[in-house]
């Protein structure tokens, strides 16, 4: 998605909360299929001032939601509060100290590190629901041993279900944010208490086809740049009729192409109106 634009850690209705609740209902009324519904939105989902009351929503339906966040407000009891309704909170956690973790994440100037880790262990303790861990490992940045296992010290602490370690698999905002080779990365897992699991690609467990239009593609593409292939596990639909939808998305201009090496990747067009920071 680019360079943080706006940073912040004003908690707000960025996006009305009646609005998102509709547009959920109305599609687990008409085709809801899914494996999860996720809250995470182009930023932190947390400083969305509603994102709890979305949250009770999902409760009610047979779909489990999961809350992806990078745990800067989680040190808020308000926002822990408001967490707690997820089924699976996700949170993310690629540094060891606070020069680390201005490196990596370059957060708000505000932010420190061990508040941080605090608000992620203090949530654990009242968390009732799966509380799962994303490390975001690059080459040559938090890729040796030796900062792998001061990452799982710190996550050792927290406890939490799962371990997922990820790497650079989209286009970076910056080109020095290289990938770690995968048979590396796989050796980093047995660091880590419980061992961690490696989802550096995006694959769908579901067999299930999920209805797919151009606009629901194009939603897709306003969250993240997506390959072709990762549409088509995505959504379940034959490349052809992938190809179909943004052939279309790219004469109206709605869309745009990022080469990365070999890959290719769509993007949406940011426009003031798509940007929900």
């Amino acid at each position: 998605m680019g360079r943080t634009p706006q940073k912040t850690l004003v908690r707000k209705e960025y996006v009305p909360t009646d609005a998102v609740i509709n547009e959920i209902q109305s599609w687990l009324e008409t085709d809801g299929d899914a494996d999860y519904v996720a809250l995470a939105g182009s930023g932190e989902p947390t400083l969305h001032s509603g994102f709890g009351k979305v949250l009770r929503v999902l409760k009610q339906n047979p779909i489990p939601s999961v809350l992806l966040t990078n745990g800067s407000m989680l040190m808020r009891p308000e926002v822990r509060d408001a967490a707690s309704y997820a089924d699976i909170v996700k949170v993310s956690l690629s540094a060891w100290d606070q020069r680390s973790f201005e490196w990596i994440n370059r957060p708000h100037s505000q932010l420190q590190f061990s508040e941080l880790v605090k608000g992620i262990k203090t949530f654990r303790a009242q968390f009732t629901g799966k509380l799962w861990v994303e490390v975001f490992i690059m080459l040559g940045i938090n890729s040796a041993p030796e900062n792998a296992k001061k990452i799982a010290a710190q996550i050792k602490e927290i406890q939490p279900e799962r371990v997922h370690l990820n790497t650079v698999v989209r286009p970076p905002a910056e080109e020095f944010a290289a990938p770690i080779e995968q048979t590396k990365l796989t050796s980093l897992a047995g660091m880590f208490d419980p061992p961690a699991e490696v989802i550096a690609e995006f694959k769908s467990d579901s067999k299930n086809h999920i209805a797919a239009t151009e606009t629901s593609v194009l939603s897709m593409l306003q969250r993240r740049p997506c390959t072709t292939a990762q549409i088509v596990a995505s959504f379940g639909m034959h490349i052809n009729e992938v190809s179909k939808y943004l052939g279309a998305l790219m004469r109206t201009g709605q869309i745009q192409e990022q080469r990365k090496k070999e890959d290719v990747y769509y993007a949406a067009v940011r426009t003031e109106k798509s940007d929900l920071r």
